[in-house]
């Protein structure tokens, strides 16, 4: 009878493992993939953003999803302890804008190779190519789990550290959901988050727009009433289908929930490409730049605002020909031009499918689980951790964050389990 059995080899299982293996106990980690860690290799554009420098407090603002549920695990274990984990492993870490943290080697890879060394160490047996059919349960507590195979394996806790459904070329195909289901357990509805977004404007199925990246740009997400629900400064990009890049994939999950709160009716996205401005004093700046130089095409003297595409697209939507001097140009349209550079609305019809998205919202209900121990509330010696979880958070190391607490906790406490 084995102590502890930990499914899933990306960052919660690989840390729960290593956890369990830290006390000395009988441990296996089951992949039903060909190599562990396959989500980590590829995270941080293959750098690895393994964690964020930032206050717990500005940790759990990034989580929009149930992060609130963390605030116990951090107590418990957190970013810094992350930190010097990594570090005590030969991992030296650095950091960059916004608090994230990567490997000075700029190498997802070395980290992927830190925890499995570690597991190696610590002699926790690791069965690659392995699936699980099911967990094995009697009304109280859990047994084990058997594979696909038809053999079983007993143990006295199991930790379920499959994932999600996003990026399933890494394995989070979804396998955990049915799983607790039958343990008892409530599973949110599964959706999309941190996603390109699309839109069937005519400008961008004219693909006029497409590969224009807007820097630093304030998008929020409006409700029907035309009140901004968040607003996200930073890169964005539009693309064939509708529109991307940080700032996007951010409002994503907002743009879902108010996609299915008004039926599926198009929502409305604002984007403003001058945060500093409002539309008056843009309407001013725009007016003082034609002053300085009265006798230069208007798109010459206002090529300081706005990237040019973005400028002559939005010149041609207030209805000015970007050839005429600032003697020819009326107060309306240089003010219809302000308007537009601060307030620019665009419809936008949903977003890309779960299984293009980088995070999965919603899953296992986070009010079933001991936010101390990551212990279900409802079957002695079963745990989850990491992205089957309903937790998720915006990209910059948030998502790792959560998954690295919740499985280091899920671990040391499935190794307790008598």
């Amino acid at each position: 009878m084995l102590d502890v059995i930990v499914i899933g080899g990306g960052p919660s299982g690989l840390m729960a493992a290593i956890a369990a293996g830290e006390q000395k106990k009988k441990v296996v980690l089951i992949e039903k993939g060909n190599k562990l860690g396959k989500k980590l290799a590829i995270s941080g554009g293959g750098r690895c953003n393994v964690t964020n420098r930032l206050s717990v407090d500005e940790i759990i603002k990034h989580i929009p999803g149930n992060g609130r549920f963390l605030y116990s695990p951090f107590t418990v274990y957190n970013n810094h302890n992350i930190i010097e984990f990594f570090e005590g492993l030969g991992v030296q870490l650095k950091e960059e804008d916004h608090g994230r943290m990567f490997p000075v080697s700029n190498r997802a890879q070395d980290v992927v190779d830190a925890l499995i060394n570690e597991l190696n160490r610590l002699h926790v047996e690791i069965r690659l190519n392995t699936a699980v059919a099911k967990l094995l349960m009697d009304d109280d507590k859990i047994l084990g789990v058997r594979l696909s195979d038809g053999s079983e394996i007993l143990a006295k806790a199991v930790v379920v550290a499959v994932g999600g459904k996003a990026v399933p070329q890494t394995g989070s195909t979804g396998d955990g959901y049915p799983w607790a289901e039958r343990a008892g357990h409530k599973v949110t509805e599964l959706y999309p988050t941190e996603v390109p977004v699309l839109s069937k404007e005519s400008f961008i199925q004219s693909r006029e727009l497409q590969g224009l990246a807007l820097r630093d740009a304030a998008v929020s997400v409006l409700n029907k009433k035309g009140k901004a629900i968040i607003t996200h400064r930073m890169d964005m990009l539009f693309t064939h289908f509708g529109v991307s890049g940080p700032a996007i994939l951010r409002c994503s999950q907002f743009i879902v929930k108010e996609c299915k709160k008004n039926g599926g009716a198009p929502v409305q996205l604002r984007i403003q490409t001058l945060p500093e401005f409002n539309e008056e004093s843009c309407f001013q700046h725009l007016n003082q730049l034609l002053k300085e130089e009265p006798k230069k095409a208007v798109k010459n003297v206002w090529k300081s605002v706005a990237q040019e595409r973005w400028l002559l697209f939005l010149m041609e939507r207030a209805g000015i020909d970007p050839s005429k001097t600032a003697s020819e140009m009326p107060q309306d349209k240089i003010r219809q031009l302000a308007h537009e550079l601060i307030s620019f609305t665009m419809d936008v019809h949903g977003t890309l499918p779960l299984d293009k998205a980088f995070v999965t919202g919603g899953g296992v209900s986070v009010k079933e689980i001991e936010p101390k121990t990551m212990a279900s509330k409802l079957k002695k010696g079963l745990f989850f951790c990491g992205e089957i979880l309903d937790i998720h958070g915006y990209t910059g190391g948030y998502n790792i964050t959560s998954a690295l607490v919740t499985g280091r906790i899920a671990g040391m406490n499935a190794a307790l389990v008598d």
